[in-house]
């Protein structure tokens, strides 16, 4: 048998490869559409499968985005929020250059769909919606759920209409905690925009979203914390690295 290494790469990988080149090389910019699977089966006189396959390695990588309906679409680079995570405090605390505006100042209400996930014998919790921006452009709408902590929440939490930080909401919480979070349940799905959320995100209704749902617990195993935020895919990557103990 010959060598491995003189084997060629499979067809899909080598169509992803060539378009990376062409997407470094500038031929099509941040946010714009790339040909379709159907061109670019013609073009290549490939499969319409090994092309879709070829566009997964794209996605995977966070160069292109896919919009249902739309087609395949450049990711802004420059842009890009991309993160990394590793720890609870990788998601209490915000990365550099990044910002938050409260859209929806916080409130009592009664939710019982969220005081049921914060296990709460009451109906009632407090809730507070923010965006989040990097580099001045929008790329997550954030809707945080409160229980009746026996504390008085901190006065950067009670903020009014368009008031702008760089914290969370449970990174300002937890230094008034008696009990420090120690655990973080957290699920991760699809979502399209609806109206309310599309306005604040700046994008069509009805747009794909990467929706992340946050559950934070204390060491006494009290849930202390929902926080549920709708990404831009076009501005946001999450990446997570596992390893072998």
């Amino acid at each position: 048998m010959g060598d491995p290494g003189d084997e060629p790469a499979p067809v899909h990988r080598r169509l992803s490869h060539a378009l990376r080149e062409q997407i470094a090389a500038g031929h099509f910019g941040g946010g714009r559409r790339l040909p379709t699977d159907f061109e670019l089966a013609e073009e290549y006189g490939l499969s319409r499968q090994t092309v879709r396959r070829a566009f997964h390695d794209l996605v995977a990588g966070g160069l292109v985005y896919r919009v249902p309906g739309k087609g395949t679409f450049v990711a802004e680079q420059e842009t890009s929020r991309l993160r990394r995570l590793g720890a609870i405090e990788d998601l209490t605390n915000l990365p550099a250059d990044t910002t938050t505006e409260i859209v929806a100042p916080l409130r009592r209400r009664a939710d019982i769909e969220a005081a049921g996930r914060l296990r709460l014998d009451s109906d009632f919790v407090s809730t507070v919606a923010y965006v989040r921006r990097h580099a001045g452009i929008v790329f997550a709408m954030t809707i945080v759920h409160l229980p009746d902590l026996g504390v008085q929440l901190p006065s950067g939490i009670e903020s009014e209409l368009g008031t702008t930080g760089v914290h969370t909401v449970i990174g300002v919480l937890e230094r008034h905690l008696v009990s420090p979070v120690v655990e973080l349940v957290q699920s991760i799905t699809a979502a399209t925009a609806a109206e309310e959320m599309a306005h604040h995100l700046g994008c069509p209704i009805g747009h794909g979203l990467l929706r992340a749902d946050r559950l934070y617990l204390d060491s006494d195993g009290r849930a202390v914390e929902l926080a549920i935020t709708h990404f831009l895919p076009e501005h946001y990557t999450h990446r997570t690295t596992i390893g072998r103990w």
